[in-house]
């Protein structure tokens, strides 16, 4: 039996793979779901490697997310609509959008790796409990940023 381990996800075993594996970690104080999709009965070793690759540097990752994310917001994009409408609608949130924007955090982690545009799927949130809407950066299989989009 040939297996792979990912951090945070339980170990795949090759020859007969699951379409849907799930794990977690906790990341500055919050926890993060993790979960890979397989649309395929096989993958190569090298598409499981980028996955790899993501999770050991999850922190890096965020890290430039977090800044992607800051000059979204900046220049009117996406971000700055998400924290102006939850400002509006949720009463317990700061006033100033730079408050709120801090407090907007990663909460999954989905991995795609049939795909190469949308390899990776970082969800972002200012809190489950307060909204069921998500800040959503999609990354290509190379690690780059594809795009920011809001979903719920």
């Amino acid at each position: 039996m040939k297996t792979y381990n990912l951090p945070f996800l339980e170990e795949l075993n090759l020859d007969s793979l699951k379409d849907y594996y799930s794990g977690e970690t906790v990341l500055n104080g919050h926890e993060i779901s993790i979960d890979l999709n397989i649309e395929t009965k096989t993958i190569a070793i090298e598409r499981l490697d980028i996955v790899k690759n993501f999770l050991q540097n999850i922190v890096e990752y965020n890290s430039k997310t977090l800044i992607e994310i800051k000059n979204d917001f900046e220049s009117d994009g996406t971000v700055k609509e998400y924290v102006e409408h939850h400002m509006e609608e949720i009463e317990e949130l700061s006033d100033d959008p730079q408050e709120v924007l801090k407090v907007l955090h990663l909460c999954r982690v989905g991995f795609y790796p049939d795909s190469d545009e949308n390899f990776a799927v970082f969800d972002y949130t200012i809190g489950e409990d307060l909204t069921n809407y998500l800040v959503v950066v999609f990354f290509k299989s190379d690690g780059t940023i594809l795009y920011i989009t809001e979903e719920s």
